[in-house]
């Protein structure tokens, strides 16, 4: 197992569940519910899917531990499982097709996006996340995007992952990551303000999250 890659009482709680200490995934999972739950939101934008796929989710994550070696985080392995089951259900349901992120479409426009100003944009820290009233308006917020920019978003600026992750995961460049991130940001400044700001400090006039 790569040491650098997993955290020491990650690595323990991994071998005790191959072990057979079941109670042992559960505590190896808890740290990171919030963020299964929301790359799983990314995709199919409803909570009870979103819902439905993360259950679906950790309990694939649970089979297949034996095949985790390490290479990447437990956070990155295990999000990499909810983003391939929320886009299986997204084709069995038939809901919509399925825009996919490969990169191998050549002359992929993004498009241009004006913001209503440019204020600073911060990474989403995580103990911001603690408070309802900003969980629920990211989340109204998330709802208005683009799918592209939705899933970039969640994974860099609520997960922290990094450019190098979030392409891989997206199946994407890394160049790109940038570009739709950059419009994601400018997007959900519009979206949230004036009810938090790129900082994620309150704003006084905030009521509800308004549609760009």
């Amino acid at each position: 197992m790569a040491a650098a890659r997993v955290q020491p009482a990650e690595a323990d709680l991994i071998e005790r569940v191959r072990g057979g200490d079941h109670e042992a995934f559960y505590e190896l999972v808890r740290p990171h519910e919030r963020g299964i739950y929301m790359a799983a939101l990314s995709i199919v934008n409803n909570d009870a899917d979103a819902e439905e796929v993360v259950q679906e989710s950790i309990l694939k994550a649970f089979k297949a531990i034996g095949k985790f070696r390490g290479e990447a985080k437990f956070s990155t392995w295990i999000i990499q499982i909810t983003m391939n089951e929320a886009r299986m259900k997204l084709r069995k349901d038939r809901r919509h097709l399925y825009d996919s992120l490969d990169e191998s479409r050549k002359g992929e426009v993004e498009g241009d996006y004006i913001p209503r100003d440019f204020a600073d944009w911060r990474e989403i820290p995580s103990e911001a996340l603690e408070s309802a009233r900003l969980r629920e308006a990211l989340k109204k917020g998330l709802a208005f995007l683009d799918p592209k920019y939705r899933q970039v978003l969640v994974l860099r600026d609520i997960e922290h992952l990094n450019i190098a992750e979030t392409a891989k995961l997206m199946g994407i460049t890394q160049a790109t990551v940038k570009t739709r991130l950059l419009r994601a940001r400018l997007m959900m400044r519009d979206t949230l303000a004036p009810g938090f700001d790129g900082a994620w400090r309150k704003g006084r006039e905030y009521e509800k999250v308004r549609p760009f």
